[in-house]
């Protein structure tokens, strides 16, 4: 009953409007964005997509308020728009292109997840890592560094980026399969979460891009990287 599934999903994001309004998780604008977003994965990725974009932000939006007392400065705030689309909206040009070009499905549909798991490793990886890893070092120099600082990772902070990466894979997996698939989306993600810190050391740090443009191109290259995957398997 298609009608029936686009009336539940439409509720669905208009509950999590009403809660990050509430909360303050999201501006207005971020909101919106982020329902435009989640629709155009529901329509190409179905309830799979959706599930993986809401579990992002669920555990996003959780890592993000988690151990605030210790990230101090670092700590974020209510996201923007840009924040939103910055994070989302690779996996919904995927899910746009799955609509228009349904035989290209499973490499989009892996585009998606791939997207996804990066920004979710990177927002984990990010957010967590401030509050547990215990030495901080420059991904360039792989020299001790300030915690976070663009392009400073963590041990810790990096292994609880592939953990986030496997929940999106197992996600995925749930109505997929795991097959190939499952490594490729976990691979994609922790590439994805990687390459956001390099350019974070090598450009934001200096200025020549801002984090916004950062987390689109780690969440690109992850979603890219996971088409080809699938193209090639």
């Amino acid at each position: 009953m298609p009608g029936l599934n686009n009336i539940i999903v439409l509720l669905i994001l208009l509950a999590g409007a009403v809660f990050s309004i509430s909360r303050k998780k999201l501006t207005v604008p971020a909101t919106f964005a982020g329902g435009v977003a989640g629709w155009l994965v529901y329509a190409g990725g179905g309830y799979t997509g959706l599930v993986m974009l809401t579990s992002f932000f669920i555990m996003g939006t959780a890592a993000t308020s988690w151990g605030k007392h210790k990230k101090g400065a670092a700590a974020q705030t209510t996201r923007t728009m840009t924040q939103v689309l910055a994070n989302g909206g690779v996996a919904a040009l995927a899910g746009l292109g799955i609509f228009f070009f349904p035989a290209y499905r499973q490499p989009l549909e892996l585009a998606m997840a791939g997207s996804l798991a990066s920004a979710t490793a990177d927002t984990l990886s990010s957010e967590l890592g401030m509050v547990y890893g215990r030495r901080y070092y420059n991904i360039l120099t792989f020299k001790p560094d300030q915690r976070g600082l663009d392009g400073v990772v963590s041990i810790e902070g990096l292994l609880i980026g592939v953990a986030g990466s496997a929940v999106i894979a197992l996600l995925y997996a749930v109505s997929h399969g795991w097959h190939a698939s499952g490594w490729i989306i976990i691979l994609a993600g922790t590439i994805g979460n990687l390459v956001d810190s390099l350019l974070g050391a090598a450009l934001e740090r200096k200025g020549f891009i801002g984090n916004d443009m950062v987390n689109f191109l780690n969440t690109l290259v992850a979603g890219l990287l996971a088409a080809a995957l699938a193209i090639l398997s």
